[in-house]
């Protein structure tokens, strides 16, 4: 990629790192405990203690003192599309529900070309990591012009996120029933030889792991049921999890019972597409049988409200989801059907739609916060990040409770971070190191990145016309 991202200087990370004075610290830990004047004790990339700033140890290399702070686990993306941020707000798209949105679409991501992969995922990364957002999936499903998930990994660790690259596929295109474009569509050799070569360069099993790599077949409408077992296969021989779109609205389940006679649920547990290695994105009409299965097999689901709005999809039975014991994780879907990447603003979404559809007490402020932390953690499949406690991960977001949105807040801190309006991360820290420090991001210059992004977004736009 061209130098005009300008890349910042990335601090180190120092040997230990001890925040205290935080106003509020939320563990997320078993107790789900809500500490005051409270901090985190790092070293290396892992915590070491948590507790009242009075009983951390002293001596660290590095001291943020984060009084006037709410400290939480790093924000958890368990589904996007992050070369859709060249294309938000695209006119022909703008009042589509999901195939129709999709089709107009097509036409323009078919001149993607590799910088513009990985400059559009420096630029989600940058919102999300700029939202508290410290560990994020990808779903990368086409790879037109060069295009390689390389090029989005890339950007990963350009930046510091922690990443679990989605390799997706579409391999069944409209002369064979599909929906997307044949000129879109790959051979299936190809991708679960391109697969299996991402998995043995990239995949990190380990704890603490910053990269991991999913397979991830797009959607029943645009690949074949062999490719949907043969990627199972391949996936559980490397020990790694399964992600794909599922019964995201009601034309997506009349597709699956027109060309498959079962409902997605029946068609994803048909082929093995069920377990804790797998999750699946959406599932807005998941019915009462699938969020069953689901709830024995502990499938995960990525809740994506804000797209699920965007598009007319529904209302996802989340409550019904987590009384049955489905986990669940929150998405922000692409940037061309949110069209953002906040994850506060999703956590804040995914209650009110709740209550929307079931009732104020359908989702409270904490649960919302509980599914962008350690349900996401759950749904990737992941120990080690989502709560502050001894032995995790050393990833947190700050907010700061000083802003003008939290005035009035003080009674419920916890909960203004989600009633009240979207507040950016005053501090985001991934592996120890800090990448959002005092709102602004350390290891990028953002100013260039977005001057050559809107570049890119405007050729993108010329070459389809």
């Amino acid at each position: 990629m061209p130098d005009q991202s300008g890349a910042g200087a990335a601090a180190p990370r120092p040997a230990t790192l001890l925040v205290k004075h935080a106003d509020v610290l939320v563990t997320m830990d078993g107790a789900r405990r809500e500490l005051r004047d409270a901090g985190l004790f790092i070293e290396g990339n892992r915590i070491a203690a948590v507790g009242p700033t009075s009983e951390l140890p002293g001596g660290a290399d590095v001291v943020l003192d984060l009084a006037g702070h709410l400290v939480m686990p790093g924000l958890v993306n368990t589904h996007h599309h992050m070369y859709q941020s060249l294309t938000r707000a695209v006119p022909a798209a703008q009042n589509a529900e999901l195939f129709g949105w999709l089709k107009s679409l097509y036409r323009i991501w078919a001149h993607l070309t590799p910088e513009m992969i990985e400059v559009s995922a420096l630029t989600a990364m940058a919102e999300l990591v700029l939202s508290g957002c410290t560990t994020s999936s990808d779903h990368l499903y086409l790879y037109p012009n060069g295009s390689r998930l390389d090029d989005s990994i890339a950007a990963a660790t350009r930046i510091g996120m922690r990443f679990h690259a989605s390799r997706g596929s579409m391999s069944v295109g409209e002369k064979d029933g599909g929906l997307p474009p044949d000129a879109l569509v790959e051979d299936e050799g190809a991708i679960l030889t391109d697969t299996r070569r991402l998995i043995e360069t990239y995949h990190d099993a380990g704890r603490y792991a910053m990269l991991r790599i999913a397979v991830a077949p797009c959607s029943p409408f645009s690949v074949s049921r062999d490719l949907m077992r043969e990627s199972a296969a391949l996936a559980r021989a490397y020990g790694v999890s399964l992600h794909t779109h599922l019964a995201e609205n009601v034309d997506d389940v009349a597709y699956t019972r027109e060309r498959f006679g079962m409902t997605p649920a029946e068609y994803a547990e048909d082929l093995g597409w069920v377990g804790p290695d797998v999750w699946h994105a959406h599932c807005v009409q998941l019915d009462e049988a699938g969020i069953g299965c689901f709830a024995h097999t502990r499938t995960g689901v990525a809740h994506c409200p804000c797209s699920n709005m965007r598009l007319a999809s529904g209302i996802a039975p989340i409550r019904a989801m987590r009384d049955a014991g489905v986990p669940v994780g929150l998405g922000v879907d692409g940037s061309a059907s949110n069209d953002g990447a906040q994850m506060v603003a999703e956590a804040r979404q995914a209650m009110l739609l709740q209550r929307v559809g079931f009732g104020p007490n359908a989702m409270s402020a904490r649960e919302a916060l509980e599914l962008a932390t350690l349900g996401g953690a759950a749904v990737l499949g992941r120990d080690d990040i989502g709560a502050l406690a001894p032995g995790m991960a050393a990833d947190f977001a700050a907010f700061d409770l000083r802003q003008p949105g939290f005035a009035g807040g003080l009674h419920d801190p916890v909960a203004a971070l989600v009633f009240c309006a979207p507040s950016p991360a005053a501090w985001s820290v991934i592996d120890g190191k800090v990448v959002v420090r005092e709102g602004l991001l350390e290891t990028l210059e953002l100013a260039p990145l977005i001057a050559r992004h809107n570049a890119l977004a405007r050729s993108l736009a010329q070459a389809a016309r």
